[in-house]
């Protein structure tokens, strides 16, 4: 089709249509005028539009009943043109806007029905084009006050739309037809408005704000089935209109007395709003129950989108309304501060940005009204808090926090203002620190014990990087996300408020009560990190930084309050020592009092009960108050090393604690330090303080009654070094031993935890390095005595000889000159072949280690007998690290253990269980090291005791249950089988003993017996394998023989074993095992030299096993 350009053309195309539509208002003649406008070109049509709107503008004056399908096409054509034209005249303006109105409006007076819903859509539309279309200095002129009325109409059909049509197309385009019509749409049609415009519109819209504040309140509040985009563009609206209408700008320019109109126009000046002081107070204070409940249930709405429009709203009045709505601002500013932690990352982004900028447009510092109300907010949620943590969940509880920390950092440096005030600063403290209130009910904590000292394969960086992060439970908590907004409300309150002031409070806090005590430090600790900026988030950065002199105050004062006796030697286990030592210390108790440290000093209170509770919370006072000394460092850096003379001795006296949480907490602990000071690592810190530290341990194992902890220091520096502290140490080792000659009734149990410490340290040292170079000598001499051709040379069995002699003097106990004789009668070619002979060694000076056992060896012997049990024990664990020591020097070794003999059997044979336990793996230790010294001893002396208790403990072990698993009955038969098998191969037992070992342990391979004491029987005849295959395998081919052999040869007699055609028995199973792990033995095992496998049987014909 052509396209008409020219008026006078497009005059003669369209003049038929609307012809036709005057003379008749169909919807076809419309149709038919709407398909020759799309002939006609844009410029053509501008000067013909309201030639064309006459006809569509009579259509919809039609009398008669509406004919809802000609009132449709009507309006679609007229929002075509005005969409292709421009709307150039005022009055034109007016007349379309009021005839589209109308279509919205009922047909009738009488007949309330309203019109479709397609043709409400597009009026709507046509409406929206209707002021799109129009130039901006044609659309101002609506707005005069002689239009308020036809406003008002325009704006209650509208807003009657958006409410109560239920198509959500229809009330979406009705609300942003409405934004349109109040010029806040953000099109390019419609540029910003002048001040003096924007003024002018606020006084017309002014009047009607009610109106539109109520009707979008109760969108924005009604059913949720309405959709999202209908909630999200009334809100959109609502903050629009607010925003223009209650202005700050705005309102400071209103005069003081009402502008007046002309006489003909008195009757609209009734409609027309005077924004004075009066109306604006009224105004907000209704406005401020709305949006209460529009934040209300915005906030909460499943949808992100509306959530985010909430954020604009708050947004766009506290940038606009700061002064005006400042009594609203305490729902909006809680509604904003609660979206920061929203599941959706938009409207979390968003939230931020939002407050970053108040806080960088100081919009709160710069309104001491808006920080009054922020305060007010604080101080009654503070209130409330205790009772918020303990009824609402977790969900609940992360919005509250999360309140409480937005309005500390909207506050920022403002937040001294609450703090300066004692009833604000009290609520804040008191609800921290109940809601921070541990929950010490847990008896794991106190049962967890550290028992000796790591692996000294695995590094110590292990056991710190558990101790650094030591999970808390709380009372009112257990959602980890809420311990940390707590730790953030404390950090920014160091970071922003007055230090000195904050911790002055806490610190009273801390000594007022025991119940506050742990909370009250938890919070001095972050305080102080918030102070140093150590993992704070804040809105903007503080004026001004503290210097670490302005923390170090502060850190010396909480430190000193720390580390006081009272509050660092508590009780945390009921074992009588470590009790006595606590009771000891001066000043210390059970528990935290509640009149502080120092409340009562001529009249002492009567001690609480140990309860698991008492010790449950002494042991997290403990582990937060070495938290603290972290953070400490990390907030000091390297400044912190001035203050090590003062921490570092507790620190480590904890550290060698026997319960695990605070030992892992101090290591934790001393790897802040380290990385706070600079240092490499522990051992670095230890060694390069370790003259302090050793003067301080020597002062006081001196005064070991009232300084019992001098020992857990000395065990955390031999656990955390090298051997390179060992010339440190030596004098304090020889002042406790010196120390424990004199007085070791007393003092014997503290002196031996510090030797043990000592020798465990050495063996981690030297005893595994010595072990290692010894065992590779003995390997070579051995294979260098194994004749390569099956030959034994002279000179070798004349050394076995003299060898044999040698240690069977030793053995018997002819120790006075077996190293004279022996010098004088070795020939010098003998002694040429043996360069590394236990004779060259013993003239050898010993070195300090080695020395330090021996001198430790002697006081075990001695304190064997002690009529204590507990030393007893800890005698024989050291004796056990001794031997571990001394056994690559044979020569100072087998003489003590001729000493320790007698004492050591007594143990073995009439003495506690528990002793006989410990005493048997000294015997193993002994047994590995020595060899064959000890044979003829053991085999006298403790061997019949061994398989007498083993044959008369056999019938109650298979009569027992389950629990006689946990008896020390078990333990002790469990150990001496599975120990039993070695020491008859490193001491390589006769025929006789080791028959009396397979028979006691025979009993043990019976099915009726528990599971792991048949496992370490089975170990024994493992090990008899080793020593005498032949008569092992006889043995148990007698219990159960599952093969018949038959003879090659008809002269030679048949081979009958006891075992042979027995039916399956208890035994059979266990015994079928070990028979087969010696035929896997002999296959692997070669014959060299002298050395016989185990005898293979020759098999004739074979039957299968019995069943």
């Amino acid at each position: 089709m052509a396209v008409f350009d020219t008026p006078r053309e497009a005059f003669g195309a369209l003049r038929p249509a609307c012809v036709r539509l005057t003379r008749a208002q169909t919807a076809e003649n419309v149709r038919r005028l709407r398909a020759r406008l799309c002939a006609v070109g844009p410029p053509a049509l501008q000067e013909l539009q309201e030639y064309v709107l006459f006809p569509l503008r009579m259509a919809l004056r039609a009398p008669g009943p509406r004919r809802e399908r000609l009132a449709q096409g009507a309006v679609q054509c007229i929002a075509w043109l005005l969409a292709a034209t421009r709307v150039r005249r005022p009055e034109l303006l007016r007349e379309l806007l009021s005839e589209l109105c109308s279509c919205l409006g009922p047909p009738a007076p009488r007949t309330p029905a309203p019109p479709a819903e397609e043709l409400s859509l597009a009026v709507v539309q046509a409406l929206h084009t209707l002021l799109h279309s129009a130039c901006w200095d044609i659309a101002l002129a609506l707005y005069q006050p002689s239009a308020l009325p036809l406003l008002g109409f325009a704006v209650s059909l509208l807003l009657g739309l958006a409410e109560q049509e239920r198509a959500r197309e229809i009330k979406v385009s009705a609300l942003q037809c409405l934004q349109a019509l109040v010029l806040q749409c953000e099109c390019q049609e419609h540029p910003p408005l002048s001040a003096a415009e924007a003024q002018q519109c606020g006084d017309l819209f002014a009047s009607f704000l009610p109106g539109i504040s109520t009707t979008l309140s109760r969108v924005i509040t009604g059913d949720i089935k309405q959709g999202h985009k209908t909630t999200v563009s009334a809100i959109r609206l609502f903050y629009r209109v607010v925003g223009a209408v209650m202005a700050d700008e705005q309102l400071a320019r209103v005069p003081e007395t009402k502008a007046k109109l002309p006489v003909e126009h008195s009757r609209i000046a009734e409609l027309m709003v005077h924004r004075g002081p009066d109306w604006s107070k009224s105004t907000a204070e209704k406005l401020g129950l709305l949006l209460h409940k529009v934040v209300e249930c915005s906030s909460v709405h499943p949808h992100w989108k509306v959530r985010l429009e909430l954020v604009e709203l708050v947004h766009h009045l506290l940038r606009n309304c700061s002064r005006s709505l400042v009594d609203s601002f305490s729902h909006l500013l809680k509604a904003l501060v609660g979206l920061v932690n929203d599941e959706s990352s938009e409207v979390q982004g968003r939230c931020s940005e939002v407050l970053r900028g108040m806080a960088e447009q100081r919009i709160v510092a710069q309104n001491r009204a808006l920080a009054d109300v922020l305060s007010e907010n604080l101080h009654a949620l503070a209130t409330a808090l205790p009772r918020l943590m303990n009824s609402q969940d977790d969900t609940g509880k992360v919005s509250t926090l999360s309140l409480l920390l937005g309005y500390l950092k909207l506050l920022g440096p403002k937040v001294n203002i609450v703090l300066n005030s004692a009833s604000h600063l009290h609520r804040l403290s008191r609800a921290l620190v109940q809601v921070l209130e541990l929950d010490v009910t847990d008896v794991k904590i106190v049962e967890e014990r550290r028992w000796g000292c790591r692996s000294p394969a695995g590094p110590w960086h292990h056991g710190v990087q558990e101790g650094r992060c030591q999970r808390k439970y709380f009372r009112f908590f257990t959602e980890e996300k809420i311990f940390q907004l707590l730790q953030q409300v404390c950090r920014v309150l160091g970071y922003y408020g007055n230090l000195y002031l904050l911790v002055d409070h806490f610190l009273g806090l801390y000594g007022e009560s025991g119940t506050y005590r742990k909370q009250a430090a938890m919070v001095l600790n972050e305080l102080i990190a918030g102070a140093a900026g150590v993992g704070v988030d804040v809105l903007r950065e503080r004026e001004v930084s503290p210097n670490t002199d302005d923390l170090k105050g502060p850190v010396v004062s909480v430190l000193d309050e720390y580390t006081d006796q009272a509050n660092w030697y508590l009780v945390t286990s009921l074992d009588a020592e470590e009790l006595s030592h606590e009771q000891s210390v001066p000043g210390s108790g059970l528990a935290a009092h509640p009149g502080g440290t120092r409340s009562s000093v001529l009249l002492p209170s009567p001690e609480p009960p140990v309860t698991a509770r008492t010790m449950n919370s002494n042991i997290w006072q403990i582990c937060i108050q070495l938290e603290g000394i972290g953070a400490f460092a990390a907030a000091l850096g390297e400044e912190f090393r001035v203050l090590l003379l003062s921490a570092l001795y507790p620190v480590l006296e904890k550290a060698g604690d026997k319960t695990l949480l605070i030992s892992e907490t101090a290591l934790g602990t001393l790897a802040d330090i380290c990385e706070a000071c600079s240092y490499g690592s522990v051992q670095c810190l230890i060694n390069e303080n370790s003259d302090y530290l050793v003067d301080r341990i020597s002062l006081n194992l001196r005064q070991v009654a009232h300084q019992p902890h001098a020992s857990q220091v000395l065990d955390t520096m031999l656990r955390h070094s090298d051997s390179s502290l060992l010339p440190l140490v030596e004098d304090v080792i020889q002042d406790v031993l010196a120390t424990l000659d004199q007085s070791y009734v007393h003092q014997a149990p503290t002196f031996l935890r510090v030797l043990h410490s000592v020798m465990t340290a050495l063996v981690r040292w030297f005893g595994s390095s010595c072990g290692q170079e010894h065992q590779p000598r003995q390997a070579a001499e051995w294979w260098s005595r194994t004749p390569s051709q099956g030959q034994l040379t002279q000179q070798e069995v004349e050394q076995f000889f003299l060898d044999y002699v040698r240690q069977k003097q030793l053995a018997e106990g002819d120790l006075a000159d077996t190293g004279d004789e022996e010098t004088d009668e070795v020939p010098p070619s003998l002694a040429k072949l043996e360069p590394h002979s236990s004779d060259t060694e013993g003239e050898a000076a010993l070195p300090s280690h080695a020395q330090l056992a021996k001198a430790v060896m002697e006081r075990c012997i001695h304190l064997l007998s002690d009529r204590k049990l507990r030393v007893r024990l800890q005698v024989l664990d050291v004796l056990e690290l001794c031997i571990t020591v001394l056994h690559p020097h044979r020569n100072h070794l087998l003489p003590m253990a001729h000493r320790v003999w007698p004492a050591l059997v007594t143990r073995l044979i009439s003495d506690d269980p528990l002793a006989v336990l410990s005493a048997f793996k000294v015997l193993c230790t002994l047994a590995q090291q020595c060899g064959d010294f000890l044979r003829q001893r053991f085999s006298k002396d403790v061997l019949p005791k061994l398989t007498s208790s083993l044959l008369s403990q056999a019938p109650a072990s298979a009569r027992a249950g389950p629990v006689y698993s946990h008896t020390l009955a078990f333990k002790l038969q469990l150990a001496v089988l599975q120990g039993l098998g070695s020491l008859c191969e490193k001491l390589d037992m006769g025929e006789s003993d080791l028959n009396k070992v397979a028979d006691a342990c025979l009993i043990y391979l019976s099915a009726k017996q528990p599971i792991k004491l048949q496992e370490a029987a089975q170990s024994v005849f493992l090990h008899l394998m080793h020593v005498d295959a032949d008569s092992t395998w006889l043995l148990l081919n007698e219990v159960c023989c599952p093969y018949q052999y038959e003879p090659p040869h008809h002269s030679l007699r048949p081979v009958k074993l006891s075992g042979m055609g027995r039916q399956r028995n208890e035994f059979t199973d266990n015994v079928l095992l070990l028979l087969q792990r010696l035929q896997q033995w002999e296959s692997e095992t070669p014959r060299v030299g002298t050395q016989e496998a185990p005898p293979t049987p020759q098999v004739g014909t074979q039957e299968a096993p019995p069943p």
